[in-house]
């Protein structure tokens, strides 16, 4: 039987990675991972979403969706209805995220300096990726996890880019990138991609999903007030923007 590490990985991205058509408005990819003792996610994190659920909608169905929350959609339409209902859900929702014991790895890809520095410039998703399995690397090196079993939880985003994803995934565990570099040996874990579709409700995705954006956004526009970052902020492991 394999030797399950006591850590549980959920990822998510904001943006999209392409080159080819660059959006002016927002023209960055980044990708989160967020990390957690299966413990602590088990007996803390997945028990306050739902607590937080039942809060506001008296049912835990609602999956936290960082656009439509922004939006106001679907079962977040009702925070346009009710002041009260609006203050106390975000009050909750930063209160969450806040107490969530996660660190957070995080790339933020400006496409446009990419484009511009590279002739031949790597996909946004292979770089941010490298980065954060390198930071996830030493840290489940000090929490001497060599050797086991390490889920990446990803939401699903359809069978062609779930296999192109994979692919990518296992080429950067096998140590068979072509990065031209090896500052890690990514072999000494047993790292395992998992898909996951939105509406299986997992409550590490959702954390990841509402991390993904706010993080984008501190690198886009540093100088813009950023409440979701100043609460995030604490728990970054590792953030770089690159190029």
């Amino acid at each position: 039987m394999p030797d399950f590490s006591d850590f549980i990985v959920y990822a998510d991205e904001s943006g999209d990675h392409g080159l080819v058509s660059i959006d002016p408005e927002y023209p960055v990819f980044a990708l989160t991972f967020c990390v957690m003792r299966k413990a602590d996610y088990s007996g803390t994190v997945v028990p306050a979403v739902q607590s937080f659920k039942f809060g506001i909608w008296r049912h835990d169905a609602v999956i936290l969706h960082e656009h439509e929350i922004r939006k106001s959609k679907g079962p977040f339409a009702i925070l346009m209805t009710d002041p009260a209902l609006r203050k106390r859900f975000y009050n909750g929702l930063n209160s969450l995220i806040e107490a969530a014991p996660m660190t957070i790895f995080a790339s933020v890809i400006d496409k446009e300096r990419l484009r511009a520095k590279y002739a031949n410039p790597w996909n946004p998703y292979e770089i941010a990726l490298l980065f954060c399995m390198e930071r996830l690397h030493g840290m489940l090196t000090a929490e001497s996890q060599h050797g086991k079993t390490v889920h990446v939880i990803f939401e699903s985003r359809g069978k062609k880019e779930d296999a192109e994803l994979e692919l990518e995934f296992r080429r950067i565990a096998g140590n068979d990138g072509h990065w031209g570099y090896r500052r890690h040996d990514f072999s000494r874990f047993d790292f395992q991609p998992v898909f996951m579709s939105k509406a299986a409700n997992a409550a590490g995705l959702q954390l990841a999903d509402l991390t993904a954006r706010p993080i984008a956004l501190s690198q886009l526009r540093p100088g813009q007030p950023n409440r979701a970052f100043d609460i995030i902020r604490p728990k970054l492991g590792g953030l770089k923007c690159f190029p």
